[in-house]
């Protein structure tokens, strides 16, 4: 496994031969602008790209006589979308497929290759990957080899002995007391640590290899055997080792969970983004708030009649407490962002852009927008020095990366138009080139 993660980081520092070449132009004209964070469309105008960077803005700007040309027609010219809670492995496979024997890391990697493309061609230009074996597959699309979006890796999840990364079958025993990794060790799915030093080792082996941000449960889960949701994991200086050796290289650590219980203990810690927290009571909202944190919130499909009790239990228990958190966030002006953190489900995962629309229940279709773009983007920029594309995204702005979609439409007054990218995305930019372009 460590040999395909090195061969992965090797071909990702070799820039592909049209890397090298004159700076490819593009120049949009007569297109109205959502820029990311505004609540109207601009009046028509004209967007100038050279290479990967916007580099003009306004009626008259211009490109070079090489350029490529999109008459726009009035159409609206907006930001790539965001999905900061994915799981591009997890998301590509079933759980059948994973506990199959025949599995390899490479076959893994090309199953999730065929949904990268896909998401990218539904205007996902950026995912932060939220857990599992991603650096094969971030590092072939850097590299030309598969198309996809530019991913934030969190590498394998940190969980405890019994925590929800804990992904042993019932004839796994512990790797400490037999001395045998998991299978989900092996495929670089998580690191099944205990104790501080443990927790430190495995934190660094996932910066080690590229990770932008650090992934550890800190509660229990709904998609997990071993751990009822209401359970709290890891002690506060196991999660305090994480948040200090993350720290130390520039980033943040992000946690599973919600219970108060389990956020309180990962926010005393330091830890920077709560992930999911439909459970959480007002008093632990507003510490949220208070101390800066993001909370990454999502709306969770429902249960298959295939789950078993225990999971369907846990699962609606989440999913009837996403409208109470969506609405307490609002209220104390928590730091929001948004993903869909779809898992073992291939087969819906072209519904990505319609769980956007679950939003409009809590927000205007500006701020839903801003939300997948501009707001997203921070959370992104909070990995810093170990954020793997280095430049600003989430807005149509001067110097900003030229990550776009071209949407036939205004999305502010209609936008459920965002839900069938199919028939509405003319075109999807991501780093100056284009996915997808009408009429090619």
């Amino acid at each position: 496994m460590v040999s395909v993660m090195l061969a992965g980081l090797a071909t990702a520092a070799v820039l592909p031969a049209e890397a090298q070449d004159a700076p490819i132009e593009t120049l949009f004209r007569n297109v109205r602008v959502f820029d990311g964070q505004s609540d109207h469309l601009s009046a028509p105008t004209n967007v100038a790209i050279k290479g990967n960077v916007i580099t003009a803005i306004g009626p008259t700007a211009k490109a070079g006589s090489g350029a490529t040309v999109i008459d726009g027609r009035g159409r609206t010219l907006m930001p790539g979308l965001i999905d900061v809670h994915v799981h591009m492995t997890f998301s590509a496979l079933s759980q059948a497929d994973l506990l199959e024997s025949s599995l390899t890391p490479q076959s893994a990697e090309a199953a999730a290759a065929v949904q990268a493309k896909a998401m990218l061609l539904r205007g996902f230009t950026a995912v932060r990957d939220m857990g599992g074996p991603i650096f094969g597959l971030k590092a072939g699309i850097d590299a030309g080899k598969y198309q996809g979006p530019r991913i934030w890796p969190s590498g394998a999840v940190i969980s405890q002995t019994s925590g929800h990364g804990d992904f042993r079958l019932p004839n796994e025993r512990s790797r400490r007391f037999f001395g045998k990794p998991a299978r989900a060790e092996e495929l670089g799915a998580t690191f099944i640590a205990d104790g501080r030093d443990e927790v430190l080792t495995a934190t660094r082996e996932n910066l080690r290899f590229g990770a932008s941000q650090i992934k550890l449960m800190a509660g229990g889960g709904s998609s997990s055997d071993y751990d009822p949701i209401d359970v709290t994991q890891y002690l506060p200086e196991e999660l305090s080792a994480a948040v200090a050796a993350a720290e130390d290289w520039g980033t943040y650590v992000a946690v599973h969970a919600y219970t108060p219980r389990a956020v309180q203990r990962a926010l005393e810690a330091g830890v920077k983004s709560i992930e999911h927290g439909q459970l959480l009571d007002e008093a632990t909202m507003e510490m949220i708030a208070d101390r800066g944190a993001w909370l990454s919130l999502q709306n969770l499909p429902p249960p298959l009649a295939s789950d078993a009790p225990d999971r369907v239990e846990k699962k609606m228990m989440v999913r009837e407490g996403s409208d109470k958190a969506w609405a307490m966030a609002r209220q104390y002006h928590v730091k929001l962002a948004w993903g869909t953190d779809f898992l073992f489900r291939p087969q819906e995962n072209d519904q990505q852009n319609a769980y956007i629309l679950k939003l409009k229940q809590w927000f205007m279709p500006a701020e839903i927008l801003k939300q997948v773009t501009h707001d997203n983007a921070q959370l992104l920029a909070l990995s810093g020095l170990r954020a793997p594309y280095q430049g600003k995204l989430g807005v149509v702005e001067v110097g900003a990366l030229a990550d776009l979609i071209l949407v036939n439409g205004d999305p502010i007054a209609n936008l459920d138009l965002i839900a069938d990218p199919a028939r509405n995305f003319a075109a999807v930019m991501k780093d100056g080139r284009f996915y997808k372009q009408e009429g090619k």
